[in-house]
């Protein structure tokens, strides 16, 4: 398109006109003639005010071009803030540069640092390396030498050369084969790429690799290994991040890892300090689909463990009970203890009532009915000062186990004999567990007082089972004492104190306790509680031990007096609170460090004896499965459950109730605990159709809404006879009744009739007795049964009768038999069912 200059033409602002030629398909053109438009500019009248607007600008000197209105005061006022907006401006701007220019010379600072400390690094290994290869090189050029040396000893003398060797010589120096020109070779190599490296230092390379790698150098191998690109950045990032103060990643450590037979993934991954993810991960590549719940074996785990670079420890599961310390005590370390006396007898021989005249104290009362049912342990302080720990067990003979446990933990058995009863079989028991426990035995003849105390029988009597007391040259000693009126108990003491004395009791107070548990029960307001019997070292409050299948942490300690105490010594007996769980009566106490320590061992400890349970069960063979389930068919079972207050009641009642019974009916304990009735009790025992026994205990208040609803029988008892006789009595009900046969008298058939509607009927004559319609008759001849039945008929004449007397003639006919003959004799008797119990 083309334009040419036309002649102006006048428009509102003014206007250019000139020509455009325009082109058109095939070649068509044509002119057009345009205008073009100009800005109109409007130039002030001179002397006319501006109106002060953004395009005006202020005149300071002439008042004719300043904008109207505004007067000098006011332009000056506006000039000086413009000044101050540019000079404020101006500072801004160089306090800027110079922030910046400071940022940009920390940043060049810090720059220059770690490039000098790269470099020195660089510089330092450079070092480290030409120093190793030139030792190296003259190690090897001192090995040369030697070789050389002594195969030139050995060598023989070497022929002179000959003109011809000297000319094969001269023709391999000339190849340059020769191996003299090796070592100018490497040499030159060296200096070559020596020079390289100075090159690339110069022009601030570093120990990168330069260039290609070609074969010659790869196989050359004398520039030693060189790091890679990628560790070069990472430690680079290191230097970086140590100068700009950044947490630094710590190194890993190796670890030792203890591996047991079997572990969980995620202990795995806690023991190695890794995440549980990447041993998941690295499981799945060696082709097991885990998670970190699952169980691997020890092969499997050990192979991980290496791969993540720890050392794998085999234990067996047994040596986590390695912890408990068992350490032999020093002589110089051992100090005296109290003794721990045990009293044994037969109940009602006044055991408890004896201990309650050596403390001053009214124990008795505490119990139900009188008899002890717990074990009780006390300590007393006699006149002399000596200080003597009592354990009080119960006599009766429901309570042999508790008894053994306290054998097994004394020093001395002080044995009671009542003088007016002498020994009865509880009184063999103990002298059996204090001879089985190798305690020294103290006789105690008790109730001296009454008149028709016989001390010298009770001597004569224990002599027949190997107790020879001192008055009949023996060395038990015996001592007369009354517990009503407090003969002998001086004497007592004195003999207690004097065996004490001759076994000389020692304990190392300074070690980790170790005790026995005496008893053990699940208090409501305490949680369990077990009372125990410290036998070697001091147990503090803040202690974690381990007893039994239980642990937990001392979070107090009550003496016999209900004090609580901050430490207990040997031979202390007290009350320990803060277990997860009630132990069994007779469980070891130990003190461990650590609580993981403690849930370690007990959680073995419950699986070890889980397995022995079920070893049991699958010890049985299927034959002895049938055997025993055949001969259950004809056992009657009476299914009870049982809930005590301490865990000994509880072992001692169902000790009891499964002596209950005989061939054709038992009583079987479903579920026996410590602690409150509670519903989990309830629907037990309404799906067992059994019912609930308590023993010190009561039920909870849903418990007892919900046995109201389900019609669960609980029977409480506080006295251990009234439940075993209970039971007994509700087993005797299972049995079935005994029928007793009474023969009433003998009849003789004399005739046989035909009576139509009724069939044969014997004509007899009552030879002995009497015969009765309602009674059974069996039908003899030749003296053997042939028929057992009862009468359809008994009539005297045509008259239907209850009975006939002995002498007189009557007619009978059979139900359901027909066959009787002229002669036969027919025996009449009556049944009754009287009922059994168990003995």
């Amino acid at each position: 398109m083309s334009d040419t200059d036309g002649k102006k033409t006048l428009g509102l602002g003014g206007a250019r006109s000139g020509q455009v030629k325009q082109s058109f398909s095939h070649g068509r053109t044509k002119s057009v003639v345009v205008e073009t438009k100009r800005k109109r500019v409007v130039v002030p009248k001179p002397g006319a005010q501006s109106s002060g607007g953004q395009g005006s600008a202020p005149h300071r000197g002439d008042p004719s071009k300043r904008p109207g209105g505004i007067s000098d005061a006011e332009m000056e006022r506006r000039l000086k803030a413009v000044q101050a907006a540019k000079a404020r401006e101006a500072d801004e701007a160089a306090k800027r540069a110079a922030e910046e220019k400071a940022r940009e010379e920390e940043r060049q600072r810090r720059r220059e640092e770690i490039e000098a400390k790269e470099r020195e690094e660089r510089e330092r290994e450079e070092a480290l390396r030409l120093k190793a290869e030139e030792e190296a090189r003259a190690k090897a050029e001192a090995e040369a030498r030697a070789k050389a040396e002594k195969a030139k000893k050995e060598a023989p003398a070497a022929p002179a050369p000959t003109p011809a060797d000297a000319e094969a010589a001269e023709q391999q120096q000339q190849r340059g084969g020769g191996k003299a020109a090796q070592p100018a070779r490497k040499a030159r190599s060296r200096d070559e790429r020596a020079d390289r490296a100075d090159r690339g230092k110069s022009k601030g390379g570093d120990n990168r690799r330069s260039g290609k790698l070609t074969l010659n150098e790869a196989l050359s191998g004398e520039g030693g290994r060189q790091r890679s690109l990628a560790a070069m950045k990472r430690k680079q990032e290191r230097a970086r991040q140590k100068a700009m103060g950044m947490p630094q990643r710590a190194e890993k450590q190796v670890r030792e890892v203890q591996l047991p037979e079997t572990i969980v993934v995620q202990e795995l991954a806690n023991r190695m300090a890794e995440r549980a993810a990447d041993v998941v991960k690295s499981l799945m590549k060696m082709g097991m689909m885990v998670n970190m719940n699952q169980t691997i074996d020890a092969d499997t785990a050990e192979l991980v463990i290496e791969e993540f670079g720890h050392k794998a420890v085999r234990v067996s599961d047994a040596d986590v009970e390695q912890v408990i310390d068992q350490v032999e005590d020093k002589p110089e370390d051992l100090q005296p203890r109290p003794p721990v006396i045990t009293i044994m007898g037969h109940v009602d021989h006044g055991k408890t009532s004896l201990l309650d005249a050596i403390r001053n104290a009214n124990v008795v009362s505490g119990e139900a009915g009188g008899i002890t049912q717990h074990i009780g342990a006390y300590q007393v302080t006699t006149e002399s000062g000596a200080v003597l720990s009592f354990l009080d067990t119960p006599g009766h003979a429901a309570f042999t186990s508790m008894r053994a446990r306290g054998a097994n933990v004394t020093d001395i058995v002080v044995l009671v004999v009542a003088a007016d009863d002498s020994v009865m079989p509880q009184t063999i028991e103990a002298i059996n567990h204090a001879k089985a426990a190798g305690v020294p035995l103290i006789v105690a003849i008790n109730k001296c007082d009454k008149p028709e105390a016989d001390p010298q029988k009770v001597r004569t009597e224990l002599l027949q089972h190997e107790v020879i007391v001192e008055e009949l040259s023996g060395e038990v000693q015996d001592v007369e004492v009354s517990a009503k009126t407090g003969k002998g108990l001086d004497q007592l003491l004195e003999a207690i104190a004097l065996q004490a004395e001759i076994l000389e009791l020692k304990a190392n107070p300074s070690r980790a306790a170790q005790g026995a548990v005496i008893e053990a029960q699940l208090d409501v307001g305490r949680g369990p509680v077990a009372t125990v019997l410290v036998q070697n070292g001091t147990l503090k409050r803040g202690d974690i031990f381990v007893v039994g299948e239980q642990w937990g942490k001392v979070r107090a300690l009550i003496n016999d007096r209900g004090d609580r105490v901050n430490e207990a010594g040997p031979s202390v007996p007290v009350e320990v609170l803060g277990l997860n769980g009630t132990p069994e009566a007779g469980d070891v106490l130990n003190v461990v460090e650590t609580e993981a320590q403690a849930r370690e061992i007990a959680e073995y400890r419950q699986e070890a004896a889980k397995d022995k349970r079920a070893a049991a069960g699958a010890a049985t063979t299927l034959e002895q499965l049938m055997a025993k389930a055949k001969a259950d068919e004809n056992v009657a079972e009476l299914p009870v459950l049982v809930k005590a207050d301490v865990q000994g009641s509880a072992e001692a009642i169902v000790q009891a109730l499964e002596k209950i019974g005989n061939e054709e009916v038992r009583v079987r304990v479903l579920h026996s605990g410590v602690g409150a009735i509670t519903d989990t009790d309830v629907g037990l025992a309404e799906a067992s159709g059994a019912p609930i026994i308590g023993f010190n205990v009561r039920a909870n208040a849903s418990a007892r809404n919900a046995a109201n609803q389900k019609g669960v029988e609980i029977r409480y008892y506080s006295v251990i006879y009234d439940l075993v006789d209970d039971v007994k009595a509700a087993a005797s009900g299972l049995l079935s009744a005994e029928i007793r046969e009474t023969f009433i008298g003998y009849a003789e058939i004399r005739e046989v009739f035909k009576v139509s509607g009724v069939g044969k009927v014997a004509g007899c004559l009552v030879t002995e007795g009497v015969a009765r319609r309602s009674a059974g008759v069996r039908l003899l001849r030749d003296d053997v049964v042939i028929h057992e039945g009862t009468l359809k008929t008994l009539k005297r004449f045509k008259d239907e009768v209850k009975e006939v007397q002995s002498g007189q003639e009557c007619g009978m006919a059979f139900e359901n038999y027909e066959d009787i003959r002229v002669g036969d004799v027919i025996e009449i008797f009556e049944r009754e069912e009287v009922e059994r119990n168990l003995t």
